[in-house]
């Protein structure tokens, strides 16, 4: 038996819930077809947002030849034999699922007739079309991005799917929970709606029935693909933001997505890219936060792991020190390098210890010749820590 969601695919672009950016009245591929014209495109966007249904009704509408490959699947040969159908029809339209993974064999095959316009390209992708898709072939497409959809809008897609299952009994309660938990997949919607009708007595759907076969939202926060990395982007930029509310929402997307690793990771990061030297016992205190997390486990993990980033996005911030260390990195890059200082040398004569000297410090070159005088490190002042800091920075500047 066919999915549900296969059985209520749209077949034309009024069918389409949400996109309106991209469907709406007077938006781009709502005009392209009704001129009646169609231009190679990629459509990327998360998974079960429907990228595969608008490039249907697109063909659907314009009525034009089509093939459905994979990257992933299908071979070279599959490709030739596309190539050969588009020449004995003067043309067609290649859906290409996955596009992000077509390998270079297929590529060099598909450019010539990109090129030459026999073959109209539709590719489908969940990854970021402009760090995942070989240049020559994202040069001669349109990009388009499909978003999540909102809860109305799955909302309003299972109103009209109870519609194609007999006898079913589901109130407006039960369609928004549905639609909550998909976190804006709508194909997750649909598999979630039929599962619970063919699971439920007599087809009628509670809370009881629905948090018995899952009580956690679809996450859009696969490992695999785009949307996983912008949960952690902006969970690391809402902690350096001070923004402590943004913060723990996105920790506690991470930790429903049980993901501890990538938490211990980030945090770290952030503890000394971001804090810094502002707030230099935010290290030690996120190290006994990490261990507490992994020593009790989830779902008490989250415990520690809750009041260490309250203690982070609050800290006073400072990426002095990270900075000072990427400014000598790129001088490094550019070949600005130099010949360390013969006293510096191993075993050398004329090397002055510090510590023989009052202070434990003698002024002495340590930079190679060519960066004498250079600072990498700009100290802030702006936290007590890193001036007191600044204070003895200058002081040795100035002798």
């Amino acid at each position: 038996m066919r999915p549900l969601a296969d059985i209520i695919r749209p077949v034309k672009l009024d069918d389409i819930v949400g996109q309106e950016h991209l469907i709406g009245k007077g938006k781009i591929i709502r005009n392209l077809v009704k001129n009646k014209k169609i231009f190679s495109m990629i459509l990327y966007g998360p998974c079960g947002t429907g990228k595969t249904t608008l490039a249907y009704t697109i063909i659907n509408e314009l009525d034009l030849q089509y093939e459905f490959l994979n990257a992933v699947i299908n071979s070279k040969k599959d490709l030739d034999a596309v190539i050969y159908k588009a020449k004995e029809n003067d043309g067609l339209v290649l859906i290409m699922d996955e596009i992000h993974r077509l390998n270079k064999d297929k590529q060099d095959l598909l450019l010539p007739y990109l090129e030459n316009g026999l073959i109209t390209l539709i590719g489908l992708t969940t990854a970021n079309p402009y760090h995942s898709i070989n240049p020559a072939i994202r040069s001669r497409c349109q990009l388009f991005e499909v978003k999540l959809l909102s809860i109305s809008d799955i909302s309003m897609a299972l109103k009209k799917a109870c519609t194609y299952l007999d006898k079913i009994k589901i109130d407006d309660e039960c369609i928004n929970y549905i639609a909550l938990l998909a976190g804006g997949d709508l194909r997750y919607a649909y598999n979630f709606l039929e599962v619970a009708y063919y699971s439920s007595y007599r087809h009628k759907i509670t809370m009881e029935t629905l948090k018995t076969i899952n009580n956690k939202p679809s996450l859009y926060i696969d490992k695999n693909d785009d949307g996983y990395y912008d949960v952690i982007s902006a969970f690391q930029k809402s902690i350096r933001g001070s923004d402590v509310n943004a913060a723990l929402h996105y920790l506690a997307r991470l930790l429903i997505a049980e993901d501890l690793d990538i938490i211990f990771r980030r945090l770290s990061v952030i503890a000394y890219e971001d804090i810094g030297l502002a707030n230099p016992a935010i290290g030690p205190r996120l190290a006994a936060a990490i261990s507490a997390a992994e020593r009790v486990g989830l779902p008490e993990a989250r415990i520690p792991l809750a009041a260490i980033v309250v203690d982070m996005a609050l800290s006073p911030k400072s990426n002095s020190a990270y900075m000072a260390l990427s400014s000598a990195i790129n001088d490094i890059e550019m070949g600005n390098v130099g010949k360390v200082p013969s006293h510096l040398k191993t075993n050398s004569k004329d090397y002055k210890y510090p510590h023989n000297y009052k202070g434990s410090y003698v002024k002495q070159q340590y930079l190679p010749d060519n960066l004498v005088g250079k600072k990498y490190y700009l100290p802030k002042d702006t936290n007590k820590y890193e001036a007191s800091l600044k204070n003895i920075y200058d002081k040795i500047n100035n002798r």
